[in-house]
């Protein structure tokens, strides 16, 4: 079963090390820290097993944006992603949230679009020849705000 809470320092090092294992080193290992300290990071559990994260900013036009999402690779393909993308949409600052992926990124394509989030616009020249995506959900207007 996922579980997913706001992050704790306690986690630091678990997430840490999960986002290693994707990218091949630790250079965010501040940014996730600060994103902890400041209540923007959701993680998930798994059978008590931190499997993966979600880190989110509002200073994106003064909306919600997922700027990163890592899940474990031993831990893919288990609704990981889609547990945490569901809580943020529960606890988002604003009614719109957005987020991007590259082009070649079709696993996150097709979570984003069952998800109900559309494409909003692409950015070119970040990764030559792989133009960055972005996506868009309009939440619930009469949600309350948390």
């Amino acid at each position: 079963m996922h579980r997913v809470n706001y992050s704790v320092i306690t986690h630091l090092d678990d997430l840490s090390q999960i986002d290693a294992e994707v990218i091949g080193n630790e250079r965010r290992k501040k940014e996730i820290e600060k994103a902890i300290q400041e209540q923007r990071c959701l993680t998930c559990d798994l059978d008590g097993t931190t499997v993966g994260f979600l880190i989110f900013h509002t200073s994106f036009f003064d909306h919600a944006f997922i700027s990163l999402l890592m899940v474990s690779p031993s831990a893919r393909r288990k609704g990981v992603a889609r547990s945490l993308i569901n809580r943020f949409e529960v606890v988002s600052p604003t009614n719109k949230i957005f987020s991007s992926t590259n082009n070649s990124n079709k696993v996150m394509h097709q979570l984003f679009h069952s998800l109900g989030y559309v494409i909003s616009g692409s950015i070119d020249h970040l990764d030559e020849d792989d133009p960055e995506i972005i996506y868009y959900k309009s939440l619930d207007e009469k949600r309350s705000v948390q």
